[in-house]
């Protein structure tokens, strides 16, 4: 009886997986717009954009629900997502998943810190370790809906730790896990984690 339950449940959970997931190449044909901003292959040549090549399909397709819903306000993708379909996130999320991220370079003056900060936290604070959200080698942990952020520009992640600490950003869910763990980090802190991180391979 056991084996036959825990059988239906895998055969229900992929059959699930599979019909959830989107379809890179026809992403590929939906990213004109992305583009502008974020490259074809994802990898945003401008710091202040992210970049999304190799980011998780799940993370990525709840922030495009996100921004398209009003939960997560991003002014420069104001309305580009309103006609988008289900599928057509889906496939989005797809492709750019699909892509290899590039790797920044850490400022070597600030790798010491964001080193400290990223793998061992601020327990003094109440930080915990980067490491058990986003992984060691910052590749994240996309079951779980956890960001990979290797590579990722500097710019932007300070962005986001700073709009999370002051309240701009609050699409971290209930449990408020970024934002609690954001008000405890200084100026200096969110630089030299952010150089670390682009740098992290």
């Amino acid at each position: 009886m056991n084996k036959l339950f825990v059988s239906l449940l895998l055969t229900l959970g992929i059959s699930g997986l599979a019909h959830a997931a989107g379809d890179a190449v026809a992403g590929q044909g939906k990213i004109a717009m992305c583009s502008a901003c974020h490259n074809a292959d994802g990898n945003s040549m401008v710091p202040n954009f992210p970049k999304l090549a190799g980011q998780g399909e799940r993370y990525l397709l709840k922030q495009m629900h996100d921004i398209k819903s009003g939960a997560r306000p991003v002014v420069e993708m104001t309305g580009m997502l309103d006609a988008m379909t289900e599928q057509d996130l889906a496939d989005i999320a797809a492709w750019y998943a699909s892509q290899k991220g590039t790797i920044g370079a850490a400022d070597p003056a600030l790798v010491e810190h964001g080193e400290a900060l990223y793998r061992g936290g601020k327990l003094v604070d109440g930080v915990p370790a980067c490491t058990g959200c986003h992984s060691p080698n910052g590749e994240g942990l996309d079951l779980a809906v956890y960001p990979k952020l290797n590579g990722q520009h500097a710019d932007y992640i300070a962005k986001q730790l700073t709009d999370f600490r002051e309240g701009n950003r609050t699409n971290d869910g209930d449990a408020m896990i970024m934002r609690s763990i954001a008000t405890k980090l200084s100026n200096k802190d969110i630089k030299a984690l952010s150089s670390y991180i682009n740098g992290l391979n």
